[in-house]
């Protein structure tokens, strides 16, 4: 991010970029802020936009090869094509003779490293990768937001804003921009502020879920399963959630039998670090053999709605009953 910068402040660019990552918001921004630096927000004519995976690579060749009018290149923003996950031999064999009149902006949640047009944008442009932001960042750009509205929180209200929002910094700006609305008025903003207009994600139900479930609290594991129905979030949905939180917590607890802290952790499970340290308290309420298990049953109840033996909704309220049952 800091040599991106680096291009757009010394508008030294190159012939193409490739913007990658799972952090949306982010990746979101430094595209714009690409975009513009590269070209006149206003100029239609040498500026063109693809997205999808049904793009013509000839098509985007066609237009790179054109000179661009009255003005030094032509921009052409490619968006979740696939390019870099499949094959796209045409525009990996032609990248490297890019004019100078033209820059290719490619912007991909997922690639593959591998593939040749990676390599391609590798050689000849910049790869910017932006990854899931750990939780003294997220801090940092959380109080950094606040301090520039004339708004402080207190470490209790910031913990609980960060449990409830998540890593994802889209849905935290969201939050943030309901949180400063709801403060007009106040400089300082409580903990009984973010409880009562923060919203809190479903990943975050179903780590509430699991811990009840751990707790052997059943009423509380099912209430907040209903919640989520309510929500009309999908049965397969939650289901998957939860699947994936018992894989999460196996992994962690196998970390933990390991030695690991909680900083190696997040590192290798690919978590926040106060994720992980949630994680580890709630992978010693089960046993490996226990986690083993519900990973497999989340399997088996995908299973048996998708060949029609139960109701979906059921499915998953059967499972939340078997691993909160109290021995």
């Amino acid at each position: 991010m800091k040599m991106l910068s680096e291009d757009i402040k010394n508008r030294s660019f190159k012939t193409s970029y490739l913007l990658c990552g799972d952090e949306a918001y982010l990746r979101t921004q430094y595209r714009n802020r690409l975009m513009n630096a590269l070209a006149d927000p206003q100029d239609t004519m040498n500026v063109s936009r693809f997205e999808g995976k049904n793009i013509r690579p000839e098509e985007i060749i066609d237009l790179a090869e054109t000179l661009p009018f009255f003005t030094e290149r032509r921009v052409i923003l490619v968006e979740n094509s696939g390019f870099f996950k499949g094959k796209c031999d045409a525009l990996a064999d032609y990248l490297p003779s890019l004019p100078d009149t033209a820059c290719l902006l490619f912007v991909e949640t997922e690639v593959d490293k591998r593939n040749r047009l990676y390599k391609a944008v590798k050689s000849k442009g910049r790869i910017v990768e932006f990854q899931t932001q750990d939780e003294a960042t997220l801090t940092k750009w959380i109080l950094g937001t606040l301090k520039r509205e004339g708004k402080q929180i207190s470490r209790q209200a910031l913990a609980i804003f960060l449990e409830r929002t998540g890593t994802d910094m889209e849905h935290i700006s969201s939050e943030l921009e309901k949180l400063l609305s709801y403060t007009h008025g106040r400089d300082a903003i409580t903990p009984q502020d973010v409880e009562e207009i923060c919203t809190v994600l479903t990943s975050n139900r179903i780590f509430d879920m699991i811990r009840a479930i751990a707790e052997k609290k059943q009423k509380e594991a099912l209430d907040l399963y209903y919640d989520l129905l309510a929500l009309k979030e999908p049965p397969m949905r939650i289901l998957f959630l939860i699947a994936r939180q018992f894989q999460q917590l196996l992994l962690v607890k196998s970390l933990m039998a390991k030695g690991f802290d909680k900083g190696a952790i997040a590192s290798k499970a690919q978590i926040a670090p106060f994720i992980a340290g949630r994680c580890m308290n709630q992978a010693r309420s089960f046993s490996s053999e226990q986690l083993e298990a519900a990973v497999r049953d989340c399997v088996d109840a995908e299973e048996a709605v998708k060949t029609g033996r139960m109701n979906d909704v059921l499915s998953v309220e059967l499972l939340i009953i078997k691993y909160s049952q109290s021995s």
